[in-house]
């Protein structure tokens, strides 16, 4: 389900003001890791900006680079994970979670996604109790010149099939972007490996009964190589018909 900007009762400016005034909730920032040095530092140092003086979780899949070292120096907790791949990263990420935040914070490292929508995000969380997860929405016109091309044609090929198979109505379903409620991850034992990891989410919080909204966000050009490469879309396929025909 999609809510628009008019729609929420509050604006991005006025969420950013209430939460660097006086945020009564707690959040914590994840961030899965694979030689970012050009946008780590930026992703960081955003969140921290809109945010405040936001925890951040850092999952790094062993860098050639510098990006441990960045994270580190702008106060991230980091842990190197112990396999491969997107949802791995959120596994390791998962199990170092503080138990005491109410929301969790997923962003990818490369800078794509702006952090300036996040006080929004849960905003509506707060005023909406029986949603677990908001997620930004890519496909709209703030988008129109940074998320085009095959990916974006896979992406709206394979949200068809998620929407069809896995009954949840989201117009982005593979967003990177999105906060969850804490409480609605309880009991969840992370399956995928890759980049399926949004599939799982998405299916894990509304069989725990919750609400997935979407809000449409602006999407900026990556900083640095991109990670996802056509042969994922099977591996996020397949992920699809596990959590459709397949129930632990």
């Amino acid at each position: 389900m999609t809510i628009t900007l008019q729609e929420t009762k509050t604006t991005i400016q006025e969420a950013k003001a209430v939460t660097k005034r006086e945020a009564v909730y707690s959040a914590q920032v994840v961030i899965a890791a694979l030689n970012e040095s050009h946008g780590i530092g930026l992703t960081i140092a955003e969140m921290k900006d809109v945010l405040g003086e936001v925890p951040v979780l850092v999952v790094d899949g062993r860098s050639g680079d510098r990006t441990v070292e960045i994270a580190k120096n702008l106060g991230a907790e980091v842990f190197c994970q112990d396999g491969f791949g997107k949802g791995d990263a959120i596994a390791k990420a998962f199990e170092h979670i503080d138990s005491t935040v109410d929301y969790v914070v997923l962003t990818d490292a490369d800078y794509t996604y702006p952090a300036e929508y996040v006080p929004e995000m849960v905003q509506i969380l707060e005023e909406h109790p029986e949603a677990g997860m908001v997620c930004g929405n890519r496909f709209n016109s703030l988008c129109k010149d940074s998320f085009g091309g095959i990916f974006a044609v896979g992406n709206k090929l394979l949200a068809l099939a998620h929407n069809r198979l896995n009954g949840l109505r989201l117009e982005d379903p593979l967003t990177g972007l999105r906060v969850i409620r804490r409480s609605a991850l309880e009991g969840l034992v992370i399956k995928s490996k890759g980049f399926d990891i949004e599939v799982e989410l998405n299916r894990f919080v509304e069989r725990r009964g919750f609400a997935v909204l979407e809000i449409p966000i602006h999407y900026r050009k990556r900083l640095g190589e991109k990670k996802l490469k056509a042969r994922d879309g099977l591996t996020i396929f397949k992920r699809i018909l596990l959590e459709t025909f397949v129930q632990d």
